[in-house]
Formats: structure tokens, C-alpha cells, sequence
């Protein structure tokens, strides 16, 4: 697990039995994952689409188009037993991250360093 800054942690996790990285961030409001990544990363995800609500996001360089929602297990590795949490993940057609990044509501890290709590509000 490494810090990233203030409100940002990134750790290696399991999905589809390959390692991806994940950005844990606070400050996000939704999961997320870019389109490309998806592409390369997963296969068949299309057809696991689900339509979604939000469809333009705001961030501060302007707006990101959602094409919908997918939900995968994301297995944490852990010295006490590994963490499987499904979070609903929004593709972005022009996000630009090379990892997923999971939002505070749906994955809570807490400050012991050992112990995760997976929450969903």
C-alpha cells in the first residue's frame, strides 16, 4: 500500500484474476474507471453494462460523459485474509486514469494501516 497524498492511497488489487491498480481517493464521489483502461483490461465488459444516470460529470480541466456502469469483484489482499467488495464502477469515455479509482462511500481505509472496512451509504 502506498500513500499518494492527503486524500489518495493506491494498492494492487485482484479483478478477473489479474492484478490491476486502484486508487483509493476520499475526495471522490464515484468509482470510476476510464474506457481505455476497460478496454484493455477487461474482457467482454459491454455486455455486464449497465445504463446509468450520470452522464456528465464536472471536474476542474471540464466535463467527462459516463456510457454507464459495471460491476466487478475487486478482491484486497490482506495479511489477516483477503477482501471482496463489488462496487458499482462507472465507465467514463474520456477519464483519464490508468487505474480505478474507488470513492469514499464504497471503500473506507482506515488509518491503522490493517484494517479496511468496506461500507456502502
Amino acid at each position: 500500500m502506498e500513500k499518494m497524498n492527503g486524500t489518495a492511497t493506491n494498492i494492487t488489487v485482484c479483478i478477473e484474476n489479474d492484478q490491476h491498480p486502484l486508487i483509493i481517493d476520499s475526495g471522490a464521489n464515484f468509482s470510476i474507471v476510464a474506457r481505455e483502461y476497460t478496454d484493455n483490461s477487461f474482457t467482454n465488459w459491454e455486455k455486464q453494462l449497465f445504463p446509468t444516470k450520470e452522464k456528465n460529470l464536472k471536474r476542474s480541466s471540464g466535463r467527462m460523459t459516463s456510457i454507464g456502469t459495471i460491476i466487478k469483484e475487486i478482491i484486497i489482499p490482506h495479511r489477516k485474509g483477503n477482501i471482496r467488495i463489488n462496487p458499482e464502477i462507472l465507465v467514463l469515455e474520456d477519464a483519464v486514469t490508468g487505474a480505478l479509482v474507488e470513492n469514499k462511500s464504497g471503500l473506507e481505509l482506515r488509518n491503522q494501516g490493517t484494517h479496511f472496512k468496506y461500507s456502502k451509504e
